[in-house]
């Protein structure tokens, strides 16, 4: 295992330490969650993988020193200021998804890297533009990265996006495939032409191979998933027949939309299997709506067919329809179609675990000459589709790899409470041999590889690829690999619990949440059909990922149990993203797709696939229903999750930090916010590991989310903390030390995260990264009696002394600013008596009369009210105003923002004309909007953060205003706020 190059190191302060630009980091992680063509998420299904953005701007901050940390490069306040802004605009530049791919951003970055490495070990980095020699550099100089709980494979992959050696383990098979595909692999065979005879014919034509990094081998994975497909479509493509249209033409089918059917309880009903449908909705796009409808006919089978309808609906009708045959209340309850009677969803139950469940055909999608036709089911369809029942490869799908158990219990709930208890019983017959006829043509396919690479003149070393081979038999494997997985990530939109989506008019994949519901109306795609499900539309999405990878440097991902790693000698630094406490097991999740690369890959990697499921036991989550009962899992949480933090520790550089991602659950914002169990339980493993918290930065995916979450516990969808070892030497402090420490400490780190532009929404979570970092700079912090401060405890000292901070920075406002502040906590914009405002006005040694000459607050016979913003006078100016509060300012520039027309702009001059009050006014901002919030105000809380965000941008456009001078806010009537 690979070592640090770094002699006699010295620890420096890196800038995740210091400051990030989050706000940049954010948007960009947000925005990432729309792509899809190409992003590495789309490889293959993995559940909560990390931003791509936020990893590599993470790993990024992680390895480059502050400016602080060289005082003689950077002697003053004010130089490392500046030289901190530029590598702020570094991050901003690479974090956008444009810029993964874009080498100049990427090596602008990676030279950062190499200069802090450089620095730190006597050199100089290499030239700042000769790419190949500072990808060099770092592949030699540059610690490697390590993620001991690599998942998805987000980290590794950004690491080696930004040259350096990557590293990553799981204990989930599935999750190492993922990760060597994405990594591991793409390196051994970077800058190689492809093999397959097409690509040779043009190469004896003259015609040189000009692709790079994996696009050789993405072209080859092409070939052959498409001479798989077409070798398919020979063997089974008669299972797929087209549909007849209302002219008598042909079209291919797209799906065959199935209603689950349950025998009725209703002696009335003579026995009769119904229909359990969700909603009869077939499409919901206006001008275009179609739905099934049920039509009572003694001459059909059980006495009622399906019919489908389009044309107009009335609201009424079409809210009937969407509620399909489903009873009233919450559960599986459905009433009968030929009697009324109710079907309880406790009968349903018992007759799916008899076996007695059915299934009828509610709908056929053709592919229309300009949209999908939505056509009645026919006789003829629906007979093949059941004549596969008895097929010998359905039938040895079910008593195979296949006739593993489907998880009986799952957070986000499993149909295995419905008789469905294999994953074989997940198919329907036609996909269990579609799926198994793709299987047996991952193999063949290999052998083709094998052979075109022979002749190609590849190396006939016949070492695999799990042993390190790079030769034909290797390079066979490899594509083999990512056929295999493309076979595996086709099973998530080829099963029957795939719902029909009426208004995209499309298949929904079943992984939209993180488990396996029971669907009682279900689409089967087809897997020929150039549409969702298609196996071609599969190929093309990986390929169109692997060929965008970036395929450098060096790169291992193996597995691991973290709990039990013993990986000192990989002296690495660690950025790591470790399971949830109590979140969903993803080990029962990937069964589903362990099953199928078990039957494609098993030969190809045995050390992967050896066990028939992927192990359960060792997942390091709080599982009461593995462990036996809470207080169990919680034991079974904190020593394992104790222990690979231990193990962590032994392996991280000691000049760098750890990086830790803990993300939050629905549950944690909702109700506990950061004081949840899972995040106290979190904060102690890494207090017993003794490691210091050295900074929490909140990380958000949703930005929907700020208007969601504000007014309740709003949490980061994830938050990093930054981590170094504790010293040995540290001291034992008592609770009177923290405190007072505490106090001493917390206002500058509040003012470095407010002027990084942390959001007033994100403060609470990111103080505690400060707050934390004082707690643990002590081996340990003693109560009154003696007794060793809990981390739940030391959490709530830090929200109080952060909550006695925000209190003491009201003082420093102006007088008509602390009387509209204690006003606005108590009554907010409300109409009071005005003897209310002349207490409050006598506190503060100010008369009621000068708050309202101010404009602060309006006078209304015998009442008072805080100026609304819709009545503040256009046209104000701060350099006019001969009484100018820091109120007015804020409230101002947040009216001026919402005008209709040139809002940013306008604000800008209004803050370039506050000249001393603009910083008390942002101040201002994030102290309302913890007003609003406290209060539940969430409009209110909606402006000030707002505000706050926007604050960093009107700065710099006010800065690039030579001459500022009143600018009145446009004259129309701005929106309410």
């Amino acid at each position: 295992m690979p070592t640090s190059t770094q002699p006699n190191p010295t620890i420096r302060r890196k800038l995740i330490e210091v400051s990030l630009p989050l706000d940049e980091i954010n948007a960009a992680s947000a925005k990432e969650k729309s792509i899809r063509h190409g992003h590495p998420s789309t490889l293959h299904l993995w559940w909560a993988r990390r931003p791509l953005a936020a990893c590599r701007a993470v790993l990024f901050a992680q390895l480059v020193d502050d400016p602080s940390a060289w005082p003689d490069r950077f002697p003053t306040e004010e130089a490392q200021e500046v030289e901190r802004n530029r590598l702020h605009d570094v991050i901003r530049a690479m974090v956008p998804w444009e810029a993964s791919s874009n080498e100049t951003i990427l090596n602008a970055a990676r030279w950062e890297i190499a200069r802090s490495v450089a620095w730190n070990i006597g050199e100089e980095p290499p030239p700042r533009e000769n790419g190949e020699a500072i990808l060099r550099y770092l592949q030699e100089k540059a610690p490697p990265v390590y993620d001991p709980f690599s998942g998805g494979g987000s980290i590794p992959l950004e690491a080696q996006r930004l040259g350096l050696r990557a590293y990553g383990s799981d204990l989930n098979p599935v999750a190492v495939l993922i990760g060597k595909a994405l990594v591991e692999i793409p390196p051994k065979f970077a800058g190689q032409a492809p093999i397959n005879p097409d690509a040779r014919a043009e190469a004896a034509r003259g015609g040189a191979w000009q692709g790079r990094g994996a696009q050789g081998l993405a072209e080859d994975v092409r070939y052959y998933g498409k001479w798989m497909r077409d070798e398919a479509e020979k063997r089974i493509g008669h299972l797929y027949p087209k549909a007849t249209l209302p002219d008598g033409s042909e079209a291919t089918v797209i799906a065959w939309l199935w209603a689950r059917t349950v025998r009725s309880p209703d002696p009335a009903a003579k026995g009769a299997m119904v229909p359990l449908v969700s909603s009869f909705m077939l499409s919901t796009k206006e001008g275009k709506k179609a739905w099934a409808e049920i039509v009572h006919d003694a001459n059909a089978p059980d006495g009622w067919r399906f019919e489908v309808r389009t044309g107009d609906l009335s609201a009424e009708d079409e809210a009937r329809l969407k509620k399909g045959t489903k009873g009233e209340g919450r559960g599986s309850n459905f009433s009968c179609v030929l009697s009324g009677a109710t079907i309880d969803g406790k009968y349903i139950k018992s007759e799916g675990m008899a076996g007695q469940l059915g299934s009828r055909l509610m709908a056929i999608v053709a592919e229309g000459k300009r949209s999908r036709v939505y056509l009645a089911p026919t006789a003829k369809q629906e007979c093949l589709a059941s004549s596969l029942r008895g097929d010998e490869r359905v039938l040895e799908a079910r008593e195979g790899t296949l006739a593993q158990p489907v998880p009986a219990k799952l957070t986000g709930g499993t149909c295995y409470g419905y008789g469905l208890t294999t994953f074989a019983s997940l198919f329907t017959p036609r996909q269990l041999v579609a799926l198994t006829t793709f299987s047996d043509l991952v193999a063949e396919a290999r052998e083709k590889v094998l052979q075109d690479a022979v002749a190609a003149g590849r190396s006939t070393d016949s070492t695999p690829l799990h042993e390190g081979g790079t030769g034909a038999t290797a390079y066979a494997d490899a594509v083999a690999t990512y056929l295999g997985l493309c076979v595996s990530r086709l099973t998530d939109a080829q099963n029957a619990f795939c719902q029909w989506g009426p208004g995209a008019n499309q298949t929904q994949h079943l992984f939209r949440r993180q488990a396996i519901p029971m669907i009682w109306d279900f689409s089967e795609s087809s897997i020929f059909s150039n549409a969702a499900g298609d196996f071609g539309t599969s190929l093309h999405t990986m390929c169109k990922t692997l060929e965008q990878l970036p395929a450098i440097g060096k790169a291992l991902v193996f597995s691991k149990d973290a709990a039990k790693n013993t990986l000192s000698s990989l002296s690495s630094v660690i950025s790591t993203d470790p399971p949830y406490y109590d979140n969903i097991g993803y080990a029962d999740l990937s069964d589903f797709f362990y099953v199928w690369l078990r039957k494609n890959l098993g030969s190809l990697w045995p050390g992967l696939f050896r066990r028939l499921i992927t192990p359960k036991n060792e997942e390091l989550i709080a599982s009461p229903y593995r462990q036996g009962n809470k207080e169990k899992a919680e034991k079974f949480f904190m020593d394992g999750m104790n222990k690979a933090l231990a193990a962590i520790r032994a392996t991280a550089i000691k000049t760098e930090p750890l990086t830790i991602y803990y993300a939050f659950k629905q549950s944690e914002d909702a109700l506990e916010g950061v004081t949840s169990a899972g995040w106290a339980s979190f904060l102690q493993a890494i207090v017993n590991s003794h490691l210091m918290i050295d900074g929490t930065w909140p990380l958000r995916t949703e930005r929907g989310a700020r208007s969601v979450g504000i007014g309740t516990n709003a949490l980061a969808s994830s938050i990093v903390l930054v981590c170094r070892s504790r010293p040995d030497t540290s001291e034992i402090a008592t609770r009177a030390d923290f405190l007072r420490t505490l106090r001493r400490e917390l206002p500058a780190a509040r003012e470095r995260l407010r002027v990084d532009g942390v959001s007033p929404v994100d403060m609470p979570q990111s103080i505690i990264g400060p707050g934390m970092g004082v707690f643990t700079r002590y081996a340990s912090v003693l109560e009154d009696d003696d007794s060793v401060m809990s981390v739940r405890t030391a959490l709530a000292l830090i929200n109080r002394v952060w909550e006695e901070i925000e209190n003491a920075l009201d003082a420093d406002f102006d007088a008509e600013t602390q009387v509209a502040l204690a006003w606005y906590a108590s009554h907010g914009f409300d109409t009071r008596p005005s003897g209310e405002l002349i207490t409050l006005a006598n506190a503060k040694n100010i008369s009621d009369s000068s708050l309202f000459q101010s404009g602060v607050f309006l006078n209304r016979r015998g009442k008072a009210q805080l100026t609304p913003r819709e009545e503040l006078p256009a046209g104000w100016s701060p350099q006019t105003d001969g009484t100018l509060t820091v109120w007015e300012c804020v409230q101002h520039v947040a009216r001026t923002l919402e005008a209709t027309e040139g809002g940013q702009e306008a604000a800008a001059r209004l803050v370039a004309g506050m000249s001393g009050k603009a910083e008390a006014a942002r101040a201002l901002s994030y102290r309302l909007f913890q007003i609003a919030t406290d209060k539940g105000w969430s409009a209110e809380a909606l402006v000030y953060n707002a505000l706050a965000d926007e604050w960093p941008t009107l700065e710099k456009l006010a800065s690039e205003i030579p001459n500022p001078v009143a600018s009145p806010v446009a004259e129309e009537t701005p929106r309410l706020l």
